[in-house]
């Protein structure tokens, strides 16, 4: 997450493997999406667990840290079968000193028309490094913040690898250089655009490593943008999707890779959080570790997301508009 000045920011997901069907009524919008495909939480915990370790130094943008990251990402998206959507899964910033990458793979969509238009899922893997004081914890090791997105995006991408239920294709973006000012995806949104990427909607997950005491499971930035929350809630048939009123206060939406998608693209673009400025005491502090992150909360997250993220990726209409 991004720090600006004194303000926090955002959002969420994550799976393992069965098979996936959309009730043939969802298509029209009229019944919630089912989905028996079961994410396996074993493999939650493992996949956050290493991206959280000590050994990757915090991902701060241009180190050996989160060069490892890239590295099992990467590994990740080739073992299940997601392709690189430039000639390698390795989009370098163009805006940092130091060789950074953003990691880019895509999922071709199973409908020769609507194939041609894209869903992008994405979440940042950088964090901010290890701390310059001589205190025994100094990484920053970013579980929450936002191994928990990346985590999510990765499991989501596992699923739509093993059930082929996406009609659109997918970018699954993990964004480097977010902390130091949204830089992969203002670098990643450029190259898009000179090649007349047709976007429909970007979903970016930000912080959903703990749950919210809430009667809804997670809160977007942007909520009166577009009609993204009241799909949602469609898509899943429960009250997936609430209004925080400190993401309003606080103009969350401004403050993720999903606002380099919108300013390029003017679409429905905005993040996912289950992170309230309540539930987390540890924003940007060494304690964001992976034993404070709440396992059976982020694969329940990833479950209820799937009916969604599927219908997004397969509505034979663009149902999402901005407002």
């Amino acid at each position: 997450m991004k720090k600006l000045y004194f303000l926090l920011p955002f959002v969420l997901l994550s799976c393992k493997s069965a098979i996936s069907t959309v009730n043939e009524k969802s298509k029209s919008g009229s019944k919630p999406v089912e989905v028996v495909y079961k994410v396996d939480e074993t493999e939650v915990s493992e996949f956050l667990k290493f991206l959280s370790s000590d050994e990757l130094e915090g991902r701060e943008t241009g180190t050996k840290g989160i060069e490892k990251a890239a590295v099992f990402l990467e590994d990740f998206l080739n073992k299940n079968n997601i392709k690189p959507y430039f000639k390698t899964y390795r989009d370098t910033l163009t805006n940092f000193k130091s060789p950074a990458y953003n990691i880019v793979g895509v999922l071709e969509g199973t409908d020769p028309v609507l194939k041609k238009e894209f869903v992008v899922l994405s979440a940042h893997y950088d964090h901010i490094g290890v701390e310059k004081n001589k205190n025994d914890d100094r990484i920053n090791n970013g579980a929450n913040d936002d191994a928990s997105g990346v985590t999510a995006v990765a499991q989501m991408a596992k699923y739509f690898s093993k059930t082929q239920s996406n009609k659109r294709s997918i970018l699954f973006v993990f964004f480097a250089g977010e902390e130091k000012g949204l830089l992969g995806s203002k670098s990643l949104v450029q190259k898009l655009k000179k090649k007349d990427f047709n976007l429909y909607a970007q979903l970016n997950i930000e912080m959903i490593g703990v749950p919210m005491k809430r009667d809804y499971l997670a809160y977007i930035t942007g909520f009166d943008k577009s009609n993204m929350a009241e799909k949602i809630n469609q898509y899943t048939g429960k009250n997936t999707i609430g209004f925080l009123p400190k993401e309003a206060e606080y103009q969350l939406f401004y403050r993720s890779d999903n606002y380099s998608f919108y300013e390029a693209f003017k679409k429905p673009c905005q993040s996912i959080s289950t992170f309230d400025f309540e539930n987390f005491e540890f924003y940007h502090h060494v304690s964001d570790e992976f034993k404070l992150m709440d396992i059976p909360h982020m694969t329940s997250f990833i479950q209820e997301f799937l009916p969604a993220v599927t219908q997004i990726a397969s509505s034979p209409t663009e149902e999402i508009t901005m407002k």
